[in-house]
């Protein structure tokens, strides 16, 4: 795995601040029943972080006193952690949006029967991976079988409720080192393939960029592309995308408990600014920030950002323009 990190200082992305925290996004951990190319994560079958019972007390200890309005709960697969069910109902239990971040074939794993009817009645948005509406291309970046599977699940899903009156999601990621294309557009096509050939319903599209780390970034350096994608981010930066990156009202948790601006600066390993200081590598715990405001925080920042404000912008929730 090639470490992309030294290489995103060359073009100096603007600084940013904080706003007001809306957002706990939890990662519960890395194992996943998939490996994915374009996983930001490098997440897997093999990998085996997990959250501890003891930093899942400290999740619901913020939970129950910051104020967020919404659970962002990812991983890996983040239903295969022994505890995901107990962090939904603690999130919903308090009147607050849950997000399950959710690969869709995890839903056919053993043990994972029921998860789907588990999500519909604590009414879980589901956000789930979808990088094309066809068969060779999402089985080409997942997995063979992995697109079969994913149908499946949508199926299973509508007949809950999702796609209607429960939110679900799909997310498109490009192919290799190329922007999305419109999101909106995109998202007719999606709904106009899937529905005329599978028969099948989802909320909205949620376009993202790949970002140049772990898996990804690692396959470009490879291929002799990472200078080439990184000049296309650069050079299609927008400064209105900025007042709207998720960085500015999100923090992002990992296995262990250590707070980052978001889930590509976990992965990176740049940990939360704390009151306008750097700790240099020094990780910032969630129980730290238990009754601490973090607006007007500073937020650690690399080339890597420009993947959220090129073109129409990349988030967790899709593109920042229309």
């Amino acid at each position: 795995m090639h470490a992309t990190l030294p290489l995103l200082r060359h073009y100096q992305f603007p600084a940013i601040r904080r706003a007001r925290l809306e957002t706990l996004q939890v990662n519960l951990g890395y194992k996943c029943n998939q490996s994915c190319l374009h996983c930001h994560v490098n997440a897997g079958p093999t990998r085996t972080e997990m959250m501890s019972r003891e930093t899942l007390n400290d999740v619901f200890a913020f939970l129950d006193v910051s104020g967020v309005n919404t659970l962002d709960v990812t991983g890996g697969a983040p239903e295969l952690h022994p505890h995901f069910r107990e962090l939904v109902k603690h999130g919903w239990d308090r009147g607050v949006r849950v997000i399950d971040r959710c690969n869709l074939t995890v839903l056919e794993e053993p043990g994972q029967e029921d998860t789907a009817g588990f999500l519909a009645k604590h009414r879980v948005e589901i956000t789930a991976s979808l990088p094309c509406y066809t068969e060779e291309l999402v089985d080409r970046q997942r997995g063979k079988g992995v697109y079969e599977k994913s149908m499946r699940a949508i199926r299973k899903l509508n007949a809950l409720g999702y796609g209607d009156e429960l939110v679900l999601n799909l997310v498109y990621n490009p192919q290799g080192p190329s922007l999305p294309p419109p999101q909106e557009q995109l998202e007719a096509d999606y709904k106009r393939f899937l529905g005329e050939t599978f028969g099948v319903r989802f909320n909205h599209l949620l376009t993202l960029a790949n970002m140049p780390i772990q898996r990804f970034g690692s396959t470009l350096i490879s291929k002799g592309q990472f200078n080439q994608y990184m000049t296309l981010l650069h050079e299609s930066h927008r400064d209105e995308n900025l007042a709207a990156v998720m960085c500015r009202t999100l923090i992002s948790v990992d296995w262990q408990g250590d707070v980052y601006d978001c889930d590509f600066n976990q992965m990176l390993d740049l940990p939360l600014l704390v009151s306008g200081k750097t700790r240099g590598r020094q990780r910032v715990r969630l129980a730290e920030l238990i009754g601490r405001d973090l607006e007007g925080n500073p937020i650690a920042v690399r080339d890597h950002c420009y993947g959220c404000t090129a073109g129409q912008g990349s988030s967790c929730s899709g593109a920042l323009a229309a």
